[in-house]
């Protein structure tokens, strides 16, 4: 049975009575979602801050990325992701820092072929042989993401910036002498590794 959302004038609330049937159709499909209904709005007047509410709890949702370890020599692969938060292309807060290689997991692929496909893509590195060596939770404010860990040191290739609006350069440091600051959860992968840890709660 689905219930009627009701509006209550004595409340210190923003209402209006007059949405554009685009936001109509929008606000009925989030609040149907919902088990609610949703009248025309010549009917009935939508209290906004409820359908806010909505479209925000709908947006929550824990998505899946990976990082991937390169190692050549005891020296990690790390670029630099550009400092605009516009162009860095993370929703973990990235922007100015370095990262492994890596991305959102395409629906249907394995942790392995997501791996090959964004290195080749970021890097133009051709991964060989690619292994799962951590899992990790990783969250800020606005977002949530489970991170793969995986790890190559056998490849071909040397590392280009194919996307340089994101990845500003791309450079091997040593694993004693890491750059500042590192995206967190590229850090998190490489605390893993140097630990031996498949989980580290945090």
């Amino acid at each position: 049975m689905q219930k009627e959302i009701k509006t209550n004038p004595e409340l210190d609330l923003t209402y209006v009575d007059v949405i554009c049937p685009k936001m109509l159709k929008f606000a009925t499909g989030i609040f149907a979602s919902k088990n609610l209904r949703v009248k025309n709005s010549f009917e009935n007047i939508i209290n906004i801050k409820e359908l806010l509410c909505c479209v925000e709890e709908k947006k929550k949702k824990v998505g899946v990325g990976f990082g991937v370890m390169i190692l050549k020599d005891n020296k990690v692969l790390l670029g630099k992701r550009h400092e605009d938060p516009e162009k860095a292309s993370s929703l973990l807060n990235g922007a100015g820092t370095w990262t492994m290689p890596g991305g959102k997991l395409h629906f249907g692929e394995t942790f392995e072929e997501g791996a090959r496909r964004e290195t080749m893509e970021e890097t133009g590195i051709k991964l060989r042989n690619v292994k799962v060596i951590c899992v990790n939770n990783d969250m800020v404010e606005t977002a949530h993401f489970v991170t793969i860990g995986l790890f190559s040191d056998d490849f071909e290739g040397e590392p280009q910036v194919l996307e340089p609006d994101e990845i500003t350069e791309w450079r091997w440091f040593d694993l004693n002498e890491l750059p500042n600051p590192i995206y967190f959860p590229s850090a998190k992968v490489l605390e893993n590794y140097k630990n031996k840890k498949f989980y580290i709660p945090h």
